[in-house]
């Protein structure tokens, strides 16, 4: 159960909630709208802002009574402690009114959607909007005290300090200034404000301690006056909620010199008067400054008033201690420890069984796992030490007959880092001499001993020795069988040589074809001839070229271009004919520069129309005054680029998932 609220996130004012929700709405949803847009995107541009700003609103709204805790959820002791700090209604209202708010704007949002799904136009559909959103703002405005309040108890919850009401706890309750702080400072590490005057303590402290391997939680409670429940404050009030509430064992401290300033009669008084909330609890009564005043001390009737306290019923107990002296301190902790151990496990013994006596529950569960094996037929087997532990000798390091260890062994060995253990020493096998065998080697499933011919040692020996005898023998030495290695070798060689090349051939063959393949077919009547050549072969053949070569000067002269004789031929030295003998780059040279010719106006649009230098100056001027307007409202001329829509309507359009726009 959550025991500390130290993680509630800060709740902010009415002003700082409004922005936060409206500025995340304009962050999520920038405002890129046109009037030329169509209709229905208008509508679910401003419908997807107004739902988005209802649902962020009700998100935070949410969070903050999600994060608070619910009352009727947490542990009785936590509730009290809250209705006596902050008054329960007032923190019910308060979230109340943030519930409230929540469907007010929730109620908001559906109304002005079924508005803005019929807008006419951008403009009645903007106006929608900012009245939706207005009513949203005024709404969270009038949220301006629950969400102080809220703020303020946050921070006080998060200063309470952190008390589990089922684990073991001691809890120390008496009059003010009998010690209880000091008490909790010695046995703990509890950072307690102790002080020689009533009330220091105004809250509930905690501290923390381990007894027997388990922890324990102690708690100082305030001091309490005997007077009536109602005329309580809130201090007085939280150490009643915790004595009743709280499953602990209750240390009820008392001061018998009366330096609190409060005599014992009325401690005596006060015992008596919230007896009552200590029922089915464990009460110890504690004697504080035994230094001073013991019970001995006392007068008899007082003596016997004490006596009746704890023999009045139930689970009573006085101990005596002085925080001073430490005299008795932790034997007083001790027993209130000991003695809250065995109630709990007697409660959780008796949780366990039912009217009948018999187990149940979890206990029960337990003990049926439990199973303890009994000899059969009454055998009683006693258990057995062996002969060898019971003669067993201490181990004395100065004893020269002690037992050899591990250690000394390194020791006679040279020390850590040089003598390395012998694992297989202790190996416990059929034979000892198996301690240090190899183990085998294995691949593929198989072991690779069982491939290996144990004389291959010898039967090698034996090819070594017969290898020797026939070199000796000249067996090696025939030369005829030399040179016919070497004519076969050298007939190797020279066909390895042949084939290289003829791979070599078909290999550039390929790429030749390949290469051709890849080229671009020229169909013949488009392919050039020089003019030389034509003539030649057409001489060759019988035929007059004259009239030929005429045609083909003529077709070679560019398009439009006359000669200066006004015939089609050109005049000589004319710089405008081509020779159809140029290279192919001095054509092509020649074909841009007519071109850019071809290109370039034949009239000049900025002096056209224009009578004088002085006219033109006058219509520059002019052209600027007209467009210094326009730039100085940074407005589109006539020389902008115009774009309809500031995004593209193929990346935005229609319904998309929820995967990348970047492409389509």
């Amino acid at each position: 159960m959550k025991t500390t609220w130290k993680e509630i996130p800060p709740v902010p004012t009415s002003q700082e909630f409004l922005d936060i929700v409206l500025s995340r709405t304009q962050r999520r949803l920038p405002t890129q709208i046109r009037a030329g847009f169509k209709i229905t995107r208008i509508r679910a541009f401003y419908l997807r802002k107004v739902k988005f700003t209802s649902e962020t609103f009700a998100e935070k709204l949410s969070s903050i009574l999600d994060n608070f805790p619910r009352l009727a959820d947490i542990h009785p002791f936590h509730k009290d402690l809250l209705n006596t700090l902050y008054d329960a209604d007032h923190f019910r209202i308060a979230l109340g009114q943030l519930n409230t708010a929540k469907g007010l704007i929730e109620t908001v949002c559906r109304d002005y959607l079924r508005l803005i799904k019929y807008g006419q136009s951008l403009f009645q559909c903007k106006q929608l909007k900012r009245a939706a959103l207005g009513r949203m703002a005024t709404i969270c405005k009038r949220l301006k005290d629950p969400l102080v309040y809220l703020e303020q108890v946050r921070q006080h919850l998060g200063r309470l300090p952190a008390i589990d009401p089922n684990t073991r706890t001691l809890l120390i309750c008496g009059y003010p200034n009998v010690g209880k702080s000091s008490f909790l400072k010695n046995i703990s590490r509890a950072d307690v404000d102790v002080q020689p005057y009533a009330f220091t303590t105004k809250s509930l402290f905690v501290g923390h301690f381990d007894y027997k391997m388990l922890r324990f939680q102690a708690i100082d409670t305030p001091g309490i006056l005997d007077h009536p429940l109602e005329e309580m404050n809130t201090i007085e009030m939280q150490s009643i909620t915790a004595i009743a509430h709280l499953r602990s064992a209750i240390l009820y401290f008392m001061d018998l010199s009366e330096q609190c300033g409060y005599s014992v009669s009325a401690q005596i008084s006060l015992f008596k008067s919230i007896r009552p909330l200590f029922a089915n609890k464990l009460v110890f009564i504690v004697i504080n400054k035994i230094d001073i005043t013991r019970p001995e001390n006392l007068d008899e009737e007082t003596q016997k008033e004490l006596q009746e306290l704890v023999n009045s019923g139930g689970n009573v107990e006085m101990l005596q201690l002085s925080c001073a002296t430490t005299e008795g301190l932790m034997n007083v902790r001790n027993a209130a420890c000991d003695r809250l151990l065995a109630e709990r496990n007697a409660q959780k013994l008796q949780a366990g069984t039912n009217a009948s006596g018999e187990i149940t529950g979890r206990l029960g569960e337990v003990m049926k796992r439990i199973h303890v094996a009994q000899p059969i037929g009454g055998i009683v087997r006693e258990a057995y030490i062996p002969d060898a532990v019971k003669e067993k000798v201490k181990y004395d390091k100065n004893d020269p007959d002690r037992r050899k260890l591990a250690r000394d062994i390194e020791e006679e060995n040279g020390g850590a880092g040089v003598y390395n253990v012998n694992l297989k020493d202790q190996y416990l096998l059929e034979n000892d001499e198996w301690k240090y065998d190899k183990p085998p080697e294995v691949y593929l499933g198989r072991n690779v001993a069982d491939y290996i011919d144990p004389d291959i040692e010898a039967k090698l020996a034996e090819l070594e020795e017969e290898e020797a005898r026939l070199q000796d023998e000249g067996y090696y030495d025939n030369e005829s069988d030399e040179e016919l290695d070497d004519a076969e070798t050298a007939d190797i060689k020279y066909k390895a040589e042949l084939i290289r090349e003829k791979r070599q051939l078909i290999r550039n063959e390929n790429k030749m074809r390949k290469s051709l393949k890849n080229r671009a077919l020229i169909p013949r009547s488009k392919k050039a001839v020089q003019l030389e050549k034509m003539e030649k072969g057409l001489q060759n053949a019988g035929y007059d070229t004259a009239a030929i070569t005429e045609r083909a000067r003529s077709l070679s002269r560019p398009r439009g271009r006359t000669s200066s004789t006004g015939h089609g031929t050109p005049a000589a030295g004319d710089d405008d004919s081509m020779d159809v003998d140029q290279t192919p780059r001095q054509r092509l040279a020649r074909s841009i520069s007519v071109a850019r010719q071809r290109s370039q106006s034949a009239v000049n649009r900025r002096e056209d129309g224009v009578t004088s230098v002085t006219a033109r100056s006058k219509a520059d001027k002019l052209a600027k005054l007209g467009q210094k307007k326009m730039n100085r409202n940074a407005r589109q001329g006539e020389a902008d680029r115009h774009e309809t829509a500031a995004l593209p309507k193929w990346l935005l359009a229609g319904k998309r998932g929820n995967g990348s726009t970047r492409s389509r």
